[in-house]
C-alpha cells in the first residue's frame, strides 16, 4: 500500500499526526498570542488540523498548508470547506524544504513533521526562515523520556543519538537562536489516544474492506505498529510542543 495512503487512513480518527489533544492545540495557539489578521504557515500540515484551528483563533487571518501527500491535502481542503474556511486556507502540494513563500509569517507550525527537514535542528533553521521578526515558531518533536531501551531503538529503527532528552532539546533551540515561551509535554493519555487511534483506524479499514487488495497489508502494518509501540517505545519516547521566539541580543 502507498505509504501516504496508509498514513491518511491511519489518521482518519486522529487528524493531528502527533500525540496532542484538541484541548492542548487550543491552549498552545492561545499562548502563541497572534493578532486576528495573522499569517500562518503549517509545514507538513497533514489533514490541516493545526492550520484550520489557528484560523478559528485568528478570524481575519490566512493559512498556507504544505504537505507532499495528496490524500492529506484532500482531507484538509474538505475540512476547510466544512468549517467555512476554504477562502482562508491555501494548500500547497510540495516538499516542505522547497516551499518558497510570498512574504513572511506571524506563526509557523511544524508539529510531528521535523523528519521532513532532517531533524529538530534543521527544522529550526529552515522553518525559522519563514517567521517574521516578532513571529512564533511552534515545533513538535520527540525526545527520550527515559534512556532508550534496546527494544525502543529496535521498534523505532533509530540510534540512541536520533533524539535527545528534553533539556537537550531546549539547549538545541537556544543554540539556534530560539527560546521557549511555553511548551506542552504530551501525557500518557494523549499518547495512548494517538496510538490506539492510528492502529484502530487502519485495522477497522482493513476489516471493513476484506476484498480490497491492500487489506491484508494494512492489517499487518497495524499489528506491526501496535507491537512496536506496546513492546518498544511506549513510556520511553516523549513528545513536546514548543512555542518559540527569537532570542534578543
Amino acid at each position: 500500500m502507498d505509504r501516504q495512503r496508509l498514513s491518511s487512513i491511519a489518521h482518519s480518527h486522529h487528524p493531528v499526526a502527533a500525540p496532542v489533544s484538541g484541548v492542548t492545540i487550543n491552549r498552545l495557539l492561545r499562548r502563541a498570542d497572534r493578532q486576528p489578521t495573522a499569517r500562518v504557515l503549517d509545514l507538513g500540515c497533514g489533514a490541516g488540523a493545526w492550520a484550520l484551528q489557528a484560523l478559528a483563533h485568528y478570524p481575519d487571518g490566512h493559512a498556507d498548508g504544505v504537505d507532499i501527500s495528496p490524500y492529506a491535502l484532500e482531507q484538509a481542503v474538505g475540512a476547510a470547506t466544512e468549517r467555512g474556511l476554504a477562502d482562508r486556507f491555501t494548500p500547497h502540494r510540495r516538499d516542505a524544504r522547497t516551499y518558497v513563500p510570498d512574504g513572511d509569517y506571524d506563526l509557523v507550525l511544524c508539529v510531528g513533521s521535523t523528519h521532513a527537514f532532517g531533524g529538530f535542528g534543521p527544522t529550526l533553521e529552515s522553518a525559522g526562515r519563514h517567521v517574521n521578526v516578532d513571529g512564533i515558531l511552534l515545533v513538535g518533536e520527540a525526545f527520550w523520556q527515559l534512556p532508550p531501551t534496546p527494544q525502543a531503538l529496535a521498534a523505532l529503527d533509530v540510534e540512541s543519538t536520533e533524539f535527545t532528552d528534553l533539556p537537550g532539546l531546549v539547549d538545541v533551540a537556544e543554540r539556534a537562536g530560539w527560546t521557549p515561551v511555553y511548551a506542552h509535554v504530551s501525557d500518557a493519555a494523549e499518547w495512548d489516544d494517538y496510538e490506539w487511534s492510528w492502529v484502530g483506524s487502519l485495522t477497522r479499514w482493513a476489516l471493513d474492506n476484506p476484498g480490497h487488495p491492500d487489506a491484508a497489508e494494512a492489517l499487518a502494518a497495524a499489528r506491526e505498529h501496535r507491537d512496536q509501540w506496546l513492546r518498544g517505545y511506549r513510556d520511553v519516547l516523549g513528545f513536546v510542543t514548543l512555542v518559540l521566539r527569537r532570542n534578543r541580543p
